[in-house]
């Protein structure tokens, strides 16, 4: 029988795979339009799995909140071209998972995947997907942070490659003081929140570094620790979230911030692409 290229047109428009694929699977299904979707869902199955071995490391961040500012979430949904990630379906699908995500709060990426979507699952789709666009498609990860006494507040960088979410509290403007620094954490990545968090091996390869390079310039030894733990306070001071000079004014540092403020930060976290 013949197939129209009005069919053609419509099985493309609700399946956005490719007009020949879209003609041949009508073809084969001789013009029975939901056995040609079916044939196409599972073809793109078949582009899943062998894709499935390709890496994908352009994509999104995607965030949503709550209402009340409580509570945020990133995702961070997976391609593997530029060209993709620019595509507006894509960035569609992306901002949607985030919506689910808050919607549901999954503990981790498995439960996320689980979750219903389009008739199917976040996992089915992501299949679908990859058949019609013909990269691997992949959701990478998802965090929710809530906040018991303040707001969470998220920060998507333009270019939608970084993302961070800050818990913030106290009697101040919390949205617009974690919004500065949920901008500082993404430019600058600190490694944690004070002094206290910074693991216990980051402070001794810090100082054990700091101690090589005072024996390598012939320092007496009785004064390498001392050497050795200015070094580390100066590593605090530039890699310390509290501790950073701001971003947007070098006089003050972010603890001066915060102070100035009212307000006061409990956690963050940051998704930058690919990490």
């Amino acid at each position: 029988m013949g197939i129209s290229a009005k069919d053609v047109k419509r099985l493309r428009d609700e399946t956005g795979v490719g007009m020949m694929d879209c003609k041949k699977a009508l073809t084969e299904a001789n013009g029975d339009f939901d056995a040609a979707i079916e044939l196409l869902r599972k073809k793109g199955q078949k582009v899943a799995a062998k894709r499935a071995d390709r890496e994908a490391k352009e994509g999104v961040i995607a965030t949503s909140a709550s209402a009340d500012g409580s509570t945020s979430v990133l995702v961070e949904v997976n391609c593997e071209t530029d060209f993709v990630a620019r595509n507006a379906d894509f960035q569609k699908f992306a901002q949607d998972i985030a919506d689910l995500a808050l919607e549901n709060r999954p503990s981790d990426r498995d439960a996320l995947l689980a979750l219903s979507y389009a008739g199917g699952t976040v996992a089915s789709e992501v299949e679908a997907m990859t058949g019609r666009i013909g990269e691997k498609i992949d959701v990478r990860r998802v965090v929710t942070i809530s906040s018991t006494d303040g707001e969470a507040v998220s920060y998507i960088h333009p270019g939608a490659r970084l993302g961070v979410i800050v818990d913030v509290a106290g009697s101040g403007d919390r949205q617009s003081v974690g919004r500065d620094v949920a901008m500082q954490v993404a430019a600058l990545n600190p490694v944690a929140l004070s002094r206290d968090e910074v693991p216990e091996e980051v402070k001794e390869k810090e100082m054990e570094i700091a101690r090589e390079v005072a024996r390598s310039e012939g320092k007496p030894e009785q004064i390498i620790d001392k050497i050795a733990i200015g070094k580390l306070d100066r590593y605090y001071k530039d890699n310390v979230l509290t501790e950073q000079p701001f971003v947007k004014d070098a006089s003050m540092r972010i603890r001066d911030l915060l102070t100035s403020a009212n307000v006061d930060v409990k956690r963050y976290v940051r998704f930058a692409l690919g990490d």
